[in-house]
């Protein structure tokens, strides 16, 4: 049983990255409730683990653990697609408040589902890279610390993720 101190610690350390946690799952696992699972799941194993935490980055750390467990629940499911088009959270990409111009607003929401869409057609380790970068706002070493690869590697993903999307939204209507 853990004391009030590492009760207090862990949850001062991790509670911030919560909301980054839940953003990463849900758009690894393309839904609600599976991802709210996962980072409660993912929450578990983090205070497990927390007493052998040596201090560095916990938001890198906590994505980490959300990370691996995002991918064994998707194995354990036997996903072979993780493309699949599903609906998506539009609160996760929330419009600007104070749109007074139904026709602007309409437009804005078109270009927020478009994106939203193309994010969903990206593989899911460019999507991964893309979601933590231009979403959560991590560093590329943090990115690199969380998928357990090079820098390099986040940096090329990063580009083939944003060349992709560049294509897909320049030309909305696929070519058959």
């Amino acid at each position: 049983m853990a004391d009030d101190l590492t009760v207090l610690r862990f949850e001062q350390a991790v509670l911030p990255h919560l909301d980054a946690a839940y953003n990463l799952a849900r758009w690894l696992l393309r839904d609600d409730h599976d991802a709210e699972d996962i980072v409660q799941h993912a929450c578990l194993r983090a205070f497990d683990g927390f007493v052998k935490f040596r201090g560095g980055d916990t938001r890198a750390w906590l994505l980490t653990i959300v990370r691996n467990a995002c991918f064994s629940f998707l194995r354990k499911r036997r996903q072979e697609d993780l493309q699949s088009s599903e609906s998506i959270d539009q609160q996760l990409i929330a419009a600007p408040d104070g749109q007074h111009d139904p026709h602007l607003a309409l437009l804005r929401r078109i270009d927020r589902e478009a994106m939203a869409a193309a994010i969903e057609q990206l593989p899911a380790v460019f999507r991964e890279a893309f979601v933590l970068r231009e979403m959560d706002g991590l560093s590329y070493q943090q990115i690199a610390d969380v998928a357990g690869v090079p820098v390099g590697t986040i940096m090329s993903r990063l580009a083939r993720a944003r060349q992709r999307l560049q294509e897909m939204l320049s030309n909305p209507v696929n070519e058959q």
